[in-house]
């Protein structure tokens, strides 16, 4: 399901694959308003689903983390407010999710962008963070190669 949701950056929100032509996305915003817009080769465009954080020892993808995030919060959004939190709430916060992350390359902003991404996803109705199991064996069988 995250594949399909991407990360434009200079522009704020999440925003949904409608369509894709010969160099250009069509997007669909996930906010409040589904406003449609091209999105042009020569823009950063990057996937959810290609999205991990570090931990000490490997990387977690963003689905996972995601996952025990709506099971933590009952698949609600997280109550913690990232306009007003504090760098050590976050990393309180986020040491709850992922005990084990980095703390050399994870940054307060990331846990920021992670809970926003993550409250907006719930707020459209996107819950079902879980990999495909068709999706689950390609990965383990790249990890294994």
């Amino acid at each position: 399901m995250l594949k399909t949701i991407l990360s434009i950056t200079g522009k704020p929100g999440l925003y949904k694959l409608v369509s894709q032509g010969k160099n250009m996305f069509i997007v669909e915003s996930l906010g409040d308003v589904k406003k449609r817009l091209p999105v042009h080769g020569n823009e950063k465009v990057i996937s959810l689903g290609d999205i991990a954080m570090f931990t000490d020892d490997a990387e977690v993808p963003l689905s996972k983390v995601f996952s025990i995030i709506a099971e933590k919060e009952n698949k609600n959004k997280v109550s913690l407010d990232v306009k007003k939190a504090s760098k050590e709430d976050l990393f309180t916060y986020f040491a709850q999710i992922l005990p084990d992350f980095d703390r050399d390359r994870v940054y307060s902003t990331d846990v920021k962008k992670l809970i926003t991404w993550y409250n907006l996803l719930v707020t459209s109705g996107m819950t079902d963070f879980d990999l495909p199991e068709k999706e689950a064996k390609t990965e383990e069988t790249a990890e294994e190669a």
